[in-house]
This record gives structure tokens, C-alpha cells and sequence, in this order.
């Protein structure tokens, strides 16, 4: 059994004098992918650089303090890309990496914004990460895409439905995509053991918004249906502390 977890983790720096590496240890996956690192590697010193145990891979935006997704595996990666399309990979979004068993995408999906400002760019990107998929399933691979989604789904994936139908992260455009996605043979795995609502990942600092349970869940682990059977578990680590999102986990029988 392998454990995946993911988290957002809303500065790197920040969350590691939040006690990021004590945890790193205590918790012991297999693999951590994390978004919106805000650093660059020559910013970082040796306890996230090269924490005993795992390998890391970094992808960085050019703008710092910036966007920016990293990977600690204890498995050496067979290779190490990105998208491929300079739009996101100058914003340091995806990492997609090669192992033994199985093709771990990490990714933090563009934030759609106010008024939609960014909607266009949110769709181009989502539909890239759907064209990256669907060739890597047709070359045989088994998928994980985890990650910051910036999707709230349905109206069970966030406490106030109504009062944020204009708001980034359910704007109807993102919540179609999501359809699409799952409907093209994706599965959302925390929706394979858990059907009911009130179950968040990510919650505003300005509103306090923890203390009420008063959530989004935009954070994920996907996998292609023909890895279905291979999830074991798929959790949300609501009581773990140091960002505005928790992370997420799953257990995979490979």
C-alpha cells in the first residue's frame, strides 16, 4: 500500500515555520505533492530541499512568490516533465512524473478570479490537463491527477451553493469542465467512499471560516477508471494546520 497525499500549502516558507517538516515526518508518505509553493528552489535551504528519505522535484513560476508545485517522492521518478505549453508552465503549474507503478500528475489549476477575470485562461488550462490525460490513458498509463482544482463541483462540495454562483471556483464554465472530466472516465475518489456533504478542504482566512466548517472542496485526487480498483482509501486531513487548505489523501494498492 502507497500513500498519495496533496496539499496546498500557501507558501512553502510559510508553512515550514508552521511545522511543515514535523509533519512531513510524523505523517511519512509515499508521495507529497504540493501547490502554490511561492519560492524557488535557490530560496529554500536544506530541510525542504533534501529531507531525509524522499527525492524532490520542483517546478517553479518565473514570477516569485508565485504559483509553483513540488513533489517529495521516497521512489526515484523515471522522468520528471511539464505541460508543455508555456502559458502554464511559466507559472510553474504541472508536474507530471513517471514511476514504476504509475503516472503522478500534481497541479494547481489557475484561480479563475473575481468577475471571472481569468476564466478564459482557467478553461484553456483545464482543457489542456484533459488532452494530457486522455493521450497518457491511450499510451496505457495509469492516472493521478492530484491537486488545487479551484472546483467546487456540486452544491455539496461548498457550504453557501446559492450565495456563490458568481463566485471563482463555481462559475458555471468550471463546474461544466468538471462534468466533462469525470464524464470522459476520470473518477473523483473521495466521492467513491464518501456521498454526503459538509466535507471541505480548503476555507477563508478573512471569515473565519475553519472555526465554522464554512468550506469549499476543491482539492482532489482523480484517477482514470481503469485505476478505480487500485484506491484503497481517499481522505480529507481536515485537522491538519499551517494553510487555508488541508491536505487530501489516498491509499493505493500497488
Amino acid at each position: 500500500m502507497k500513500s498519495v497525499i496533496s496539499w496546498n500549502v500557501n507558501g512553502i516558507r510559510a508553512v515550514q515555520k508552521k511545522g511543515f517538516i514535523e509533519w512531513l515526518r510524523k505523517e511519512d508518505p509515499d508521495f507529497l505533492c504540493i501547490q502554490e509553493t511561492k519560492a524557488q528552489p535557490d530560496q529554500l535551504d536544506s530541510r525542504l530541499l533534501r529531507p531525509g528519505g524522499y527525492y524532490t522535484y520542483w517546478a517553479s513560476a518565473e514570477k516569485k512568490g508565485y504559483s509553483g508545485v513540488a513533489t517529495y517522492s521516497k521512489e526515484k521518478a523515471l522522468s520528471v516533465r511539464d505541460l508543455g505549453l508555456d502559458a502554464f508552465d511559466n507559472e510553474g503549474r504541472v508536474q507530471i512524473l513517471e514511476f514504476s507503478d504509475f503516472t503522478l500528475l500534481n497541479a494547481y489549476f489557475p484561480n479563475s478570479q473575481e468577475a471571472g477575470r481569468r476564466i478564459d485562461y482557467k478553461v484553456a488550462f483545464c482543457d489542456a490537463m484533459l488532452e494530457k490525460c486522455n493521450h497518457l490513458v491511450s499510451e496505457g498509463k495509469k492516472l493521478v491527477l492530484c491537486g488545487d482544482y479551484n472546483i467546487a463541483h456540486t452544491e455539496i462540495d461548498l457550504k453557501n451553493p446559492k450565495e456563490n454562483e458568481k463566485s471563482p471556483g463555481y462559475l458555471p464554465e468550471e463546474r461544466a469542465w468538471m462534468s466533462k472530466f469525470l464524464e470522459a472516465g476520470y473518477v473523483d475518489t473521495f466521492r467513491m467512499f464518501h456521498s454526503e456533504g459538509e466535507h471541505y478542504t480548503w476555507w477563508s482566512y478573512r471569515t473565519r471560516a475553519r472555526e465554522r466548517n464554512a468550506g469549499w472542496r476543491i482539492d482532489y485526487h482523480c484517477v482514470n477508471e481503469g485505476f478505480r480498483e487500485k484506491v484503497h482509501s481517499s481522505e480529507i486531513l481536515s485537522d491538519v494546520m499551517g494553510s487555508d487548505h488541508c491536505p487530501v489523501r489516498i491509499h493505493l494498492s500497488v
